[in-house]
């Protein structure tokens, strides 16, 4: 029993902490809106067991920087339980609110018609493809809903940072270039791999001086897609003085067979780092992307700059 000055057990009480004042004080934790949109993942390439595990884990992350958020996933080449099509899921999203809606007024409940997106799509490409993004936009019209497509993942200084992750993970990078130890196998030249064609090439090589600027070596972009295009970059490099080359992969993973990229290697004839996957930036972008669609987004994510 509890007395007006404190547990009569004597068992200690935890307090809330008082808010500090000022401009130093923390801002409040964004929430998403009551009957926000739902944030539906526009997942490319052939659903698998892998692909689903990456996608799960990425809108996990968006999840938990915005608690609240309705986050599906849709797979373009899905057909279905499993591995719904993007169609179907934002079909039965609009059906969920229109039931919630119909509900509540059947219940008494003053509440307006729901209006504006049901969803909010994000394709989950780090870079533009014309081709994926037709599918996507016919997936969007095939549902008959009112859904929001936003642009690609990148360019963007966190795609940047995920690259070259990835590149020190393979012991193709220094993790930190400040530090007093060397990597024997460290790159001196970046070819960044993407797909999409020329526009997609363009778009990669925006986060490729950001990568540049963070490894001090040269990086140029190239297109999976092209033929000849991998090997001339290579070219290019090694003719500028490049001794040690690796493929970076400009791709979350699922947009293309992975044997492409294993292939693409040995036309360069140079090792290669795995592809962004569910890096925690891929998240955190996805979210921007929704966030920014939707007019809540405080400030875009931050990358951790090259030290």
């Amino acid at each position: 029993m509890s007395t007006p000055t404190g547990p009569a057990s004597g068992l200690p009480v935890r307090m809330p902490r008082p808010r500090q004042p000022g401009r130093h004080r923390r801002p409040e934790p964004l929430v998403a809106p009551e009957d926000a949109p739902a944030l539906v993942l526009a997942v490319p390439g052939t659903p698998s067991s892998a692909t689903r595990s990456l996608a799960d884990e990425v809108v996990s992350i968006a999840r938990s920087e915005l608690p609240g958020l309705d986050a599906r996933i849709g797979y373009l080449d899905g057909d279905n339980e499993e591995f719904p099509s993007l169609a179907s899921v934002l079909a039965h999203a609009a059906e969920e609110r229109t039931a919630r809606y119909e509900q509540a007024r059947a219940a008494g409940s003053d509440v307006k018609e729901p209006d504006g997106p049901v969803a909010v799509v994000v394709p989950l490409l780090a870079g533009p493809d014309s081709a994926l993004l037709r599918q996507v936009r016919q997936a969007v019209m095939d549902s008959r809903v009112a859904a929001e497509l936003t642009d690609v993942l990148g360019p963007h200084p966190l795609l940047a940072e995920a690259l070259h992750v990835r590149l020190s993970e393979a012991g193709l990078a220094r993790a930190d270039r400040a530090r007093l130890f060397t990597v024997a196998t460290a790159a001196d030249g970046i070819i960044l791999a993407s797909v999409g064609g020329d526009e997609a090439v363009q778009a990669a090589g925006i986060t490729g001086m950001l990568l540049a600027a963070r490894l001090a070596v040269p990086v140029m972009a190239a297109a999976l897609d092209q033929e000849g295009s991998i090997a001339s970059v290579a070219e290019q490099l090694r003719n500028a003085g490049s001794q040690q080359l690796a493929l970076a992969p400009y791709l979350i993973g699922p947009e293309i067979d992975a044997s492409l990229v294993e292939e693409a290697a040995k036309e360069a004839d140079c090792p290669a780092s795995e592809p962004l996957g569910p890096y925690p930036a891929i998240g955190k972008l996805a979210l921007a992307k929704y966030t920014t669609a939707l007019g809540i987004a405080p400030q875009q994510p931050q990358s951790t700059p090259a030290r």
